[in-house]
């Protein structure tokens, strides 16, 4: 099996001119509907959103949840002890480097818009279900509770059910690194047919409007920091020219491959983001933050069960589908780019190694930034030094400036900001490119450049057209949307995924290899006896006289 899975993994692959038509023209087909009837591409968006959550929103809470478990068991099982690869591999890359592009390729660009806007708008507006005052102490509990709640554990839960699922089927099994592929034990040989080109046409819609949202957001937020840095007007036309000049710098990323391109970059952004995370904790308010940190952490995990099972039956479904809904859908529409590019860098690494780096070191992380730069936001309001209320009513993608203007050398670090948001730009770009390309090249480790410089032009053509749609309305309409039939697709990865480990040679308890040994044995035995028996078995054997 490890050789197999040496000789299939490594090779480069051929374009699937099925897919590549197929998905290129649908992602063309809306980009031209964004330009010439964005009217039109909003009022659809709308409708289709208000029927996406009030039918399904239930389906997004209750996948979500069973991902999470999912990979909690999985971890703690005897599965854990599987490699993803041959038995004696090695990972490829250092421990550093892989949580580096796992965490940049995750969520980068989402932490960065969000790290000031989501506590903020939760402080100013809490959950309806709270039932608390706003702009008190309550509700900035309240506010970094479900900041926790949706940057954390389930998100990556989402994640590393998809990228372990490709992970084992690619390096485990030696099959081709798409989704399809790791359809086996469900489909047989149709998961190399239609049924497959179904799923990974799946794949690549969700992946494509999944990152599109991302770049989006990146976009209103680099321009919204030029508005208040260079006094450049925030306009539609200034964002789009943003989503240009960032996918310019992509395909010149591109070139450069995983192992230097994506990884300087990835490393680049963790050590520009600690950076930044560094220098609002010193300058701001740090008692405060040292103090946010373990209260948030305990108030979101004990909370956790109560957060996970709500639905719209006894709250109200717009909030929900505003942010808790709005964000696993993301989630799940990331879950094969994400999952993936993750896969993709974790060979060598056993499934316990692999569910422990995926599930915790990204949570914690995202538990310290948004403490401190929420928590500093949180106290920055509460103190009066700024009003980030206003900010945020005036667009989201300001709060973060809105927070530095008010610490020293808010000038650098803004612009220390607008840097590291184009370098998530980038990277995020570059991952989901590289994950299209291999989508399309029947799940090739090493696509074609020109593929992957292809499919990120692509990405900021839909990025483009969504925001000239309805702007950020229109991003979280497409991911919702596109995100909804991969669930079903992650649901069923799942179900193959479970029981495919469960036949996996690793997972046999030395006493049952021993008994399968001794029956061998023994059948070998019989067999032989068979063909020589002693001479007594032969006299009573004579047939009688």
């Amino acid at each position: 099996m490890a050789e197999q899975a040496t000789q299939e993994t490594g090779r480069t692959g051929r374009l699937d001119p099925v897919v590549l038509a197929c998905s290129v023209g649908g992602v063309l087909a809306v980009v031209a509907w964004g330009v010439f009837g964005s009217d039109s591409l909003g009022r659809f968006g709308e409708a289709g959103l208000t029927w996406a959550i009030t039918t399904f929103g239930w389906f997004f809470v209750v996948a979500a949840d069973a991902f999470l478990v999912l990979a909690v068991v999985i971890a703690a099982s005897r599965f854990g002890r599987i490699r993803l690869g041959a038995d004696d591999d090695e990972p490829e890359f250092s421990t550093l480097a892989w949580i580096a592009m796992m965490f940049s390729a995750g969520m980068g660009i989402g932490l960065v818009f969000f790290a000031v806007a989501e506590p903020i708008q939760h402080y100013a507006s809490p959950p309806p279900a709270a039932g608390i005052e706003p702009q008190t102490g309550a509700a900035a509990a309240t506010a970094m509770q479900y900041t926790l709640f949706h940057w954390t554990l389930h998100p990556w839960g989402i994640y590393a059910i998809a990228a372990l699922a490709l992970a084992y089927s690619t390096f485990r099994r030696g099959r081709g690194n798409r989704i399809s592929a790791a359809f086996h034990p469900l489909l047989g040989r149709r998961a190399d047919g239609a049924a497959g080109r179904a799923i990974d046409l799946l794949a690549v819609f969700a992946t494509v409007f999944g990152s599109a949202t991302s770049l989006g957001l990146g976009a209103l937020q680099v321009a919204a920091g030029l508005d208040l840095v260079a006094g450049l007007s925030d306009t539609r036309a200034l964002e789009l020219v943003v989503i240009g000049a960032l996918t310019l710098a992509f395909v010149i990323s591109a070139f450069s491959g995983l192992h230097r391109g994506v990884k300087w970059l990835s490393t680049t952004n963790v050590v520009i983001a600690v950076a930044l995370m560094l220098f609002v904790f010193v300058v701001g308010p740090t008692i405060y933050t040292l103090e946010v940190l373990p209260a948030s952490v305990g108030d979101y995990l004990s909370n956790l069960l109560r957060m996970s099972t709500r639905t719209g039956a006894f709250s109200d479904p717009s909030w929900l589908g505003s942010w808790t809904i709005f964000y696993w859908a993301w989630w799940i529409s990331w879950a094969p780019f994400v999952g993936t590019f993750i896969a993709r860098i974790s060979r060598g690494r056993t499934v316990r190694q692999f569910l422990t780096g995926v599930l915790l070191v990204p949570s914690g992380a995202s538990a310290v930034w948004f403490a401190v730069l929420g928590g500093t936001a949180l106290r920055t309001q509460a103190t009066g030094t700024r009003d980030l209320v206003a900010d945020v009513g005036a667009s989201s993608e300001q709060a973060l400036f809105g927070l530095l203007d008010s610490l020293p050398l808010a000038a650098v670090t803004s612009v220390l900001a607008m840097v590291l948001v184009a370098l998530y730009f980038v990277t995020s770009a570059d991952s989901a490119s590289l994950v299209l390309g291999s989508l399309t090249s029947r799940g090739a480790l090493r696509p074609h450049r020109v593929l992957v410089v292809l499919w990120g032009v692509l990405i900021g053509a839909v990025a483009a057209a969504l925001l000239a749609a309805g702007g950020l309305a229109a991003l979280q309409q497409a991911t919702i949307l596109v995100a909804l039939p991969f669930v079903v697709v992650m649901l069923g990865l799942a179900v193959a995924l479970f029981r495919e480990m469960a036949q996996d040679p690793a997972v046999r308890p030395a006493t049952r290899r021993q008994r399968s040994g001794l029956a061998a044995a023994v059948r070998a035995a019989r067999s032989y006896e068979e063909e020589d028996p002693p001479p007594v078995t032969r006299w009573l054997r004579r047939p009688p006289r």
